[in-house]
């Protein structure tokens, strides 16, 4: 297990995990061809956030000020915003670049919004809408909603409404809106770059890394595995992928017995391969 992977799942296990450090770990992990994100690279992450959380006006207090003055700083005077282009790339789901090129996924420019304001003691989550991550900000009765996709701007509840039939097709659910902890935060960020890497079948190797870390969290879907054992058979790795789709099996076959026959058979079919 690299250094990085083990600082991740003992960050993730801490009582109060730090959203922003889950975030870097992962970025360390999965793009280990950046030289400049090393301990010190993290390190200068993090004083980013501190000097862009110290930018903010002191004395804001209620929640639409807080709004307001996060949309002023950093999709105004900064620029932090997305573009469609930042879903075909890897960086945008990587917390050091986003902080460097300012452009990123709905849920990364959250995760900037979010650690800025926290910093600076502003009643600030992640609020997990389906397919696309904002901001809350406030409690339930006062809650301010914000996109940092779209540099900070207001939502409305109907805004909110009409951003979850359009990626869902389905109404907005009250718990659509309670705020998203920081361990659910950081597995839809690996979701999102497995996904990216499925599509790209020249990069398994982040597929992997990115199901080595779920797969290192305090909770997590059991599937994974599986995901993991078809991965290493689509790899090459037969015989490792057909000892985890075995252990899968054996997990399965307690509630689904012929699901876990057909487990067993593609076990039996990935060491055929060797032959």
């Amino acid at each position: 297990m690299s250094r990085w992977r083990e600082e991740f799942a003992s960050a993730a296990r801490e009582e109060r995990p730090d959203l922003a450090r889950l975030c870097l770990l992962l970025a360390a992990e999965l793009d280990p061809g950046d030289p400049g994100l090393d301990e010190r690279g993290i390190d200068e992450a993090e004083i980013e956030l501190d000097r862009l959380a110290g930018e903010l006006p002191y004395g804001t207090h209620d929640a639409r000020g807080w709004a307001s003055a996060l949309a002023e700083l950093l999709g105004g005077r900064y620029g932090f915003q997305g573009v469609p282009v930042d879903y075909q790339r890897l960086e945008s789901s990587l917390l050091h670049e986003v902080l460097r090129r300012r452009r990123g996924l709905p849920i990364m420019l959250s995760v900037v919004w979010m650690e800025v304001a926290r910093r600076a003691g502003a009643p600030v989550y992640g609020v997990a809408l389906p397919g696309h991550f904002v901001v809350g900000f406030g409690d339930p009765a006062e809650r301010v909603l914000a996109d940092p996709f779209a540099g900070g701007r207001p939502l409305t509840g109907t805004d909110a409404e009409l951003l979850v039939v359009g990626a869902t097709g389905s109404p907005l659910d009250p718990s659509h809106l309670e705020p998203a902890p920081p361990l659910a935060i950081v597995q839809r960020i690996l979701g999102n770059i497995r996904a990216w890497a499925a599509a790209r079948p020249e990069q398994s190797g982040v597929q992997l890394a990115a199901l080595e870390l779920a797969l290192r969290m305090p909770s997590h879907p059991a599937r994974l595995r599986y995901e993991r054992a078809q991965l290493l058979v689509q790899r090459g790795e037969f015989l490792r992928g057909a000892a985890e789709l075995d252990s899968y099996a054996a997990i399965v076959t307690a509630y689904d017995p012929p699901g876990a026959d057909r487990i067993r058979a593609e076990a039996a079919a990935a060491r055929a391969m060797l032959n």
